[in-house]
């Protein structure tokens, strides 16, 4: 199995930056897919960004296209989420979740990852 852990959140104001990083342990040698969810409060899980494990291809919600960038570094078996011109809609608790799968497989369904961290708070102020 693998254990994934974020880092990274805060408190930014609006039009801020902040990179959230998922870190990976355990079975590490296997490829994986990578998630970022997140769940502002009142609000269902939803999904943010995915990425392959070859880092070939990736997937974002709509609403962070071209604020957010997922990217992987399986030298540090780590995935980044780097967040641009936030916004205060951006608040929430955000969550890496990780899935064994070939390098090139990608999915934005939650229900397809088993692994999950504890999740990282995210809050934009206006």
């Amino acid at each position: 199995q693998v254990q994934v852990v974020e880092s990274g959140g805060g408190l930014v104001q609006a039009g801020g930056s902040l990179r959230l990083s998922c870190a990976a342990s355990g079975r590490t040698y296997r490829s994986y897919l990578t998630g970022w969810f997140r769940q502002a409060s009142g609000k269902k899980r939803e999904v943010v960004a995915a990425i392959n494990w070859s880092g070939s291809n990736t997937y974002y919600t709509d609403s962070v296209k071209g604020r957010f960038t997922i990217a992987r570094n399986n030298t540090k078996n780590t995935v980044y989420l780097q967040m641009n011109s936030l916004k205060p809609e951006d608040t929430a608790v955000y969550y890496c979740a990780a899935e064994y799968a070939g390098p090139d497989y990608l999915s934005s369904q939650s229900r397809e990852y088993t692994y999950w961290g504890q999740g990282t708070q995210v809050t934009v102020s206006s």
